[in-house]
């Protein structure tokens, strides 16, 4: 299983989950991967591929087992379980 955040370098909205990914992976012991998709090309159309319009902005989070995304920030619980697969 692998958890991505596809984020922007300046995005403030990236950056106010990053408290969450950290809390998130001293409890669970899940790592996440993140790839920063606005001054990298590659990894820009990785983001795009993956978003798929699902979003179609950052932050966007995606668990590769489940196939299940979320757009945006969100609150830490509802995060936890996205990770968690439930």
């Amino acid at each position: 299983m692998a958890l991505i955040l596809y984020y922007g370098t300046e995005c403030i909205h990236c950056h106010a989950m990053f408290p969450s990914i950290d809390k998130l992976e001293k409890e669970t012991k899940l790592k996440i991967k993140k790839v920063e998709v606005w001054h990298n090309a590659k990894n820009a159309a990785e983001f795009q591929k993956r978003d798929a319009g699902k979003c179609g902005g950052v932050p966007f989070f995606f668990n590769t087992a489940t196939k299940k995304w979320i757009c945006g920030s969100t609150d830490y619980e509802t995060f936890k379980k996205w990770a968690l697969g439930k």
